[in-house]
């Protein structure tokens, strides 16, 4: 068994030098009963857990090249499904935390079956909390049955001290459902994950994921969207998990002061070297201070915007988008009295102090055009109230201040949004300023979906083909009316240089 693991990383290798379809194929028939189990467990739906396995896997695909040696596969899929499957629980506005207190308080007896009808819930959020190899040791004993001395070996450890950390880690677990209202022993717990925490995937599953994440074909929008926001998190784990290995390094060291050199100087070609393209939010946390704007050397397909802790980049976005970033306004508020440079840019503004005003001064100093807010009388759409109490337009059952939300051609949701949010959306879909006539207070749900395309018109710039279906949906579902007018609103006016 233990030699399985080692030829789990033997044919991770094959692939990432050959790509070779047999040895991922070898992969996902080896451990996607797991994945799917941990995805179930997870966003319990089956379809969304079919969904978070082949989006597990497609990243097991991207990131093949880069696991090290010592990787235990198992763990690491674990990990993957659960980012994704974070990303799928955000995106779908879920409220795990109430269903799961509401169904405990349901459960009364704790036999073995019903044990696991209590832990399977909260399972993947506990193990979550567990350290890199506690976790670990959890998933090879009890998700896949590795004897203690198999365990030990994938661990790098006797036999003995991976039973103390097998220990150590169900004491955990044990003490965060305790605190869940669920008071389970160690060994009630061992019975119910072993027996019941890994099940079958449906039939066919296998064909799908090998397929979609070797030779990407039949991967919707929605999968693509669920992989970025789980490279996202992933990314972002693995920084935070690397500053706290430095502080714990400076601790010890004795150190009480840290310096961080700041350039005073703007970076032109020096800061894009690290940017490939391969992971945008991660490398924008990596960035140097910097600012800096070129023409374009990416293509249409790579078009992104990323922003972190102050720190925003932007490949292939016309000029609009940039004095839009620069200025914290919509593209559609942008008035030009002066033409604009033509062509698609890529920025990226990492400095730690006002990084808005040093992408303004580059803006200047580059272009020779300067910006100034104004108030002037445009074309805009007033959003009023046609109909009162319509089902799309949901009060929010969110904890306040946790707004989310999910754009793509002919699909938007949100959730816990002022009317305001909102606002800011249309205008991204329909690239004419909107103003809010609807004097609706409160936090609000939305999920609308219509029929559109995204298009290009002859300098390079995109539009979304339908935009009455769009006003349509608005009316039908929120009970909300765009009514065409033209009134006096802050516009970004953009000037030469005098």
């Amino acid at each position: 068994m233990f030699r399985q693991m080692t030829d789990d990383m033997a044919l991770v290798r094959e692939y990432a030098r050959n790509r070779s379809e047999t040895a991922f194929g070898a992969l996902v028939s080896r451990h996607l009963n797991l994945v799917y189990s941990v995805a179930l467990r997870e966003v319990r739906d089956p379809h969304l857990a079919e969904e978070v396995t082949q989006a597990a896997f497609i990243i097991l695909s991207r990131k093949a090249g880069a696991l090290g040696p010592r990787t235990i596969l198992s763990g690491w899929l674990c990990r993957t499904a659960r980012y994704v499957s974070a990303e799928v629980l955000r995106s779908q506005r879920r409220r795990q935390k109430r269903e799961q207190e509401a169904y405990m308080q349901s459960l009364l007896n704790e036999t073995e079956s019903d044990a696991w009808m209590q832990i399977a819930p909260l399972l993947e959020t506990a193990m979550a909390q567990l350290g890199e190899q506690e976790h670990n040791a959890i998933v090879l004993r009890f998700y896949e049955g590795k004897a203690l001395k198999q365990v030990g070996a994938a661990l790098g450890t006797g036999q003995d001290a991976a039973r103390m950390r097998i220990n150590r880690a169900l004491e955990k677990l044990r003490k965060f459902f305790a605190r869940r209202g669920l008071t389970l022993s160690a060994a009630l717990i061992t019975a119910a994950v072993s027996a019941n925490a890994v099940q079958a995937a449906p039939i066919g599953l296998a064909t799908t994921v090998t397929a979609a994440a070797v030779q990407g074909t039949a991967v919707t929008a929605s999968t693509l969207t669920l992989i970025k926001g789980a490279l996202k998190i992933m990314a972002w784990t693995k920084m935070k998990s690397a500053i706290v290995i430095a502080a714990v390094a400076l601790a010890g060291a004795g150190t009480t002061t840290l310096t961080v050199k700041v350039v005073s100087h703007y970076r032109e070609e020096s800061i894009w070297k690290n940017i490939t393209g391969t992971d945008f939010y991660a490398e924008l946390i990596s960035a140097q201070p910097a600012v800096s704007i070129r023409p374009t050397r990416f293509t249409r397909e790579a078009a992104d915007f990323d922003e972190m802790q102050g720190k925003s980049i932007g490949v292939y976005q016309p000029f609009e988008s940039l004095l839009a970033k620069a200025y914290n306004v919509s593209p559609c508020r942008v008035l030009a009295l002066t033409p604009l440079p033509q062509g698609d840019f890529d920025f990226i503004t990492s400095v730690p102090q006002r990084p808005r005003e040093a992408l303004q001064k580059m803006i200047k100093q580059k272009f020779g055009i300067t910006c100034r807010r104004e108030t002037r009388e445009t074309d805009v759409l007033l959003l009023t109230v046609k109909r009162h109490n319509a089902p799309g337009l949901k009060p929010t059952f969110s904890k306040a201040g946790s707004s989310t939300s999910s754009e793509g051609i002919g699909h938007l949701s949100r959730t816990d949004g002022l009317i305001d949010y909102l606002i800011y959306d249309l205008q991204y879909y329909l690239q004419v300023p909107v103003v809010n006539r609807t004097g609706l207070a409160g936090r609000f749900d939305v999920d609308l979906t219509w029929d559109d395309e995204m298009k290009w018109d002859g300098t390079g710039r995109y539009y979304f083909s339908n935009p009455d279906g769009l006003k349509q949906v608005v009316l039908d579902q929120l009970g909300l009316e765009l009514v065409p007018s033209r009134e006096p609103i802050e516009m970004l006016v953009v000037e030469k240089v005098k």
